[in-house]
């Protein structure tokens, strides 16, 4: 059992689980997929279904994150937390029960990093809410918060760990590949604050 692809196959697969996705069929009759930015994620289900499957939505995929770490620690220790911690938010990104499209996973890592070292992602949280809360942008403070985890994570001296800065960097390349549409919106001046809404 103490097999690092078991781990991976089980964190991809508990990443796979897209509560924006269900909660919009189950609650709405309705593919997330197909309005707003077209992601799968706690923002868009915000922005498309209200408050409340936006709300579900981010917390399901946070505690998502927190099961896959730990269970990869029951089952391979600190390498097992490290494997999963990838493996997850490559299902939430790209569900194959979705067909590859899924979120753009802050959520997730935030859940997966929360219990790697939770006084890393908290700092990078508070950052990330107060740029969203200034700016109303919740792709510029998801972007900049991820950016900046890697360089907390060594700041915050666990004391230094290579298995976790490799870690919070690949989940911070992710989540910037995820975001380069917004990223290209916000440079041109067309991406939607967090109270604007698109049309379904």
């Amino acid at each position: 059992m103490q097999n690092p692809f078991i781990v991976a196959v089980i964190a991809y697969l508990l990443g796979n689980f897209s509560s924006a996705y269900v909660l919009g069929k189950i609650l709405k009759k309705e593919d997330i997929r197909s309005y707003g930015s077209g992601n799968a994620g706690a923002t868009n289900a915000l922005r498309v279904f209200g408050k409340k499957i936006g709300i579900i939505a981010l917390i399901s995929d946070v505690l998502k994150g927190v099961l896959a770490v730990y269970i990869g620690g029951l089952i391979l220790g600190e390498q097992g937390r490290l494997i999963a911690a990838v493996f997850v938010v490559l299902g939430h990104n790209w569900p194959v029960f979705l067909r590859f499209k899924g979120g753009k996973g802050i959520a997730t890592s935030l859940g997966v990093i929360a219990l790697l070292h939770w006084p890393t992602i908290a700092i990078s949280a508070i950052i990330a809410i107060l740029i969203i809360v200034k700016t109303k942008y919740v792709s510029l403070g998801s972007i900049i918060g991820a950016s900046l985890t890697p360089i907390i994570g060594i700041i915050m001296n666990r004391p230094f760990d290579k298995g976790f800065f490799s870690i919070t960097l690949i989940l911070c390349i992710m989540a910037i590949f995820q975001h380069r549409s917004n990223l290209k919106r916000l440079i041109q001046g067309e991406e939607l604050k967090l109270i604007e809404k698109k049309n379904r």
